[in-house]
């Protein structure tokens, strides 16, 4: 039987070859402090990855519900430390303590010595910003990939 390929919504999806490694919010917190990923602590899970993806990328799982309705816990993100971010991006950045934070990017102007702070902003009205000009707050890398997956009722 023939295939109509007219009415079809869907192709083949191509996975990338590149392997990145899948770390922890301590460990992407250690970025900040070491000069390759193999450098930080613990044993890495690694997933499959588009080849342009930057060499120093790394994915991270959601915690918590600070960032719901549109990140959910479990959810992977892909984040590139080689690329800046832009107003409404979404970056991974180390929050003052040992460990990573994710949140929306959103500059805010520039200090009296003409340095840029920025707030991080989660999506949740919750939890508060968190804001650059009143704490150390140091941006990682930028979100360049969101893989959801289906929850089981």
């Amino acid at each position: 039987m023939a295939q109509n390929h007219e009415f079809s919504n869907v192709k083949p999806a191509t996975l990338g070859t590149h392997q990145i490694p899948v770390l922890s919010y301590v460990q992407a917190g250690q970025l900040t402090e070491v000069r390759e990923i193999r450098d930080v602590d613990g044993s890495l899970e690694y997933v499959q990855a588009d080849d342009d993806i930057g060499v120093r990328a790394f994915g991270m799982r959601i915690s918590g519900d600070s960032m719901t309705p549109l990140f959910d816990e479990g959810d992977l993100i892909i984040i590139d430390p080689d690329i800046d971010p832009v107003p409404g991006d979404y970056v991974a950045a180390k929050n003052g303590s040992r460990e990573a934070t994710f949140k929306k990017y959103r500059p805010r102007g520039f200090n009296q010595d003409g340095v840029e702070y920025f707030e991080l902003v989660p999506l949740n009205d919750d939890y508060a910003p968190i804001r650059s000009d009143m704490c150390d707050v140091v941006i990682i890398g930028t979100m360049v990939e969101h893989r959801k997956y289906r929850r089981r009722r």
